[in-house]
């Protein structure tokens, strides 16, 4: 009865063999997960580059430090990107494009009324675009709800937030253009664009725009814009 018995170590080197190698595929499987959820941004973000972009890396090295306080989450740029160019419609329905935008600094910023976080960061955004909105800068808040059209609408006149411009994709697609370029980890998203259309900064995540702090920055950030003028 006990002759089976021996006959059973021989086999745990051979298993314990297979566990770094189990081991590894979950490892590898975990990364294909993890690109397949961010996009791959990981990946892409240390490839290629737009040398005419230089110029919005260089103003994100200066006015790094002020990214602090209310900003302190932001991302500034450490390679050239442009970013693609979204599209999406207005309140009119008519069909818009960032690329409308340049020669302006630009918050670009995706939100949707099924986010807690974007609903709570609005009104900072309509108080960041009375303060700053102009000729030099404007912030482009683009709702990505993709049911009922009206809802954002009725979200934006309820809450008194007027000063923003009411930009919507039905589709979603301007997320998933952001979150190809490893750009849109979650909502909010948002991303300070200079006027040839090349990342600044990005944030993932809700930020008091309305704030000193936020102010401070993206008054930095526009001085370019303002030289030009």
């Amino acid at each position: 009865m006990t002759n089976d018995m021996p006959e059973m170590p021989p086999s745990r080197p051979a298993t314990t063999r297979r566990i770094p190698i189990a081991i590894g595929a979950v490892a590898a499987a975990g990364v294909i997960g993890l690109g397949a959820f961010y996009g791959l941004g990981g990946f892409k973000r240390g490839t290629g580059g737009d040398p005419s972009c230089t110029g919005a890396v260089e103003l994100a090295r200066k006015i790094a430090p002020l990214a602090h306080g209310e900003v302190a989450a932001l991302t500034m740029a450490t390679a050239p990107l442009r970013l693609p160019d979204l599209a999406f419609e207005d309140a009119e329905g008519k069909p818009r494009k960032l690329s409308e935008w340049r020669g302006k600094t630009v918050l670009v910023n995706l939100w949707a009324t099924w986010c807690v976080p974007c609903r709570k960061e609005m009104p900072a955004l309509d108080s960041l675009q009375a303060k700053l909105g102009g000729k030099d800068f404007e912030v482009v808040a683009v709702n990505i709800d993709t049911r009922d059209p009206e809802k954002p609408k009725n979200f934006l006149k309820e809450a008194n937030l007027t000063r923003l411009g009411y930009f919507a994709d039905s589709k979603a697609k301007v997320f998933q253009d952001l979150k190809g370029i490893g750009k849109a980890l979650g909502m909010p998203t948002s991303i300070l664009v200079d006027g040839q259309g090349c990342e600044i900064a990005n944030l993932a995540g809700p930020a008091e725009w309305a704030s000193e702090d936020a102010i401070k920055l993206i008054k930095a950030a526009m001085q370019p814009m303002k030289a030009g003028s």
